[in-house]
């Protein structure tokens, strides 16, 4: 079976030669711990997925993506003492985009989407100073702000949760043990009721925070649930890859009919 000409992993020089890509797309998930039941690569399955999925989408539109390989490591700096939790700092992120943003620059790909897979990331501040430097579009989405799962899962949690179960069941079962083992996911919430409360952030010790790494109940998790929640994710994220595709850059923005 061919690799499919919109992942780089899978393509040729003899494809990508041929190719003029338009838009690549750069995952970015962590390693870390996932409750009692999931794998330490969650974040980086779920990347390479949905991130293949939504390209499909976008390639069969007639766009020219190209999804890049995902970045395996994360910011875990509250997650240190989680034995083999690998921490990428803020700044190391930094200069890793930088280089793959100078790279498709020069080689002409001018439109790049850094796709998040993983709490701890925030690429915006990033952006904001490689934009002015690099000569390309960047801009960034974490996939679960792509639609509204409200009516999907049951449970609000945001690590290991019914979401991030019912996703790895259907990706790869194999990896997942039985949701009798897993920790029911229950977060020790802080005391500063301004923080409790989403207004004031600071980031969370996680062996404080959880008493087994999850945040969120994932017993009522499922792979339909998991299939039902890609459809939505790619499809969205599908759509946009293509009309980035075909947007003019320099011309972004709608005008006022008053001005």
């Amino acid at each position: 079976m061919p690799g499919r000409p919109y992942i780089l992993a899978e393509t040729n020089w003899k494809t990508v030669k041929e190719t003029d890509y338009e838009v690549a797309i750069l995952p970015w998930g962590a390693t870390e711990a996932h409750n009692y039941h999931l794998p330490y690569s969650t974040d980086v399955v779920q990347c390479d997925r949905i991130g293949a999925e939504s390209a499909r989408i976008a390639w069969e539109k007639g766009a020219r993506v190209i999804l890049l390989p995902t970045v395996p490591f994360g910011v875990n700096t509250g997650q240190l003492d989680i034995k083999l939790d690998i921490n990428m700092n803020p700044s190391t992120q930094l200069a890793v985009l930088r280089d793959v943003a100078n790279s498709l620059s020069h080689q002409g790909i001018k439109k790049l989407v850094v796709m998040n897979g993983h709490g701890g990331n925030d690429f915006r501040q990033m952006i904001r100073e490689l934009l002015p430097q690099t000569g390309i579009f960047i801009c960034t989405l974490s996939w679960w702000d792509a639609v509204d799962m409200t009516d999907m899962f049951e449970d609000k949690g945001d690590h290991a949760d019914e979401m991030e179960t019912s996703l790895m069941q259907l990706f790869t079962p194999d990896w997942v043990r039985p949701l009798s083992e897993a920790g029911d996911g229950a977060e020790n919430p802080f005391k500063l009721s301004a923080i409790r409360e989403g207004w004031v952030w600071t980031q969370r010790d996680w062996n404080k925070a959880t008493k087994d790494t999850g945040v969120g109940d994932p017993s009522a998790s499922s792979p339909e649930k998991g299939q039902n929640c890609l459809e939505a994710v790619s499809q969205r994220f599908g759509e946009f890859l293509a009309e980035l595709a075909s947007a003019d850059t320099d011309d972004l923005y709608e005008q006022n009919p008053d001005q």
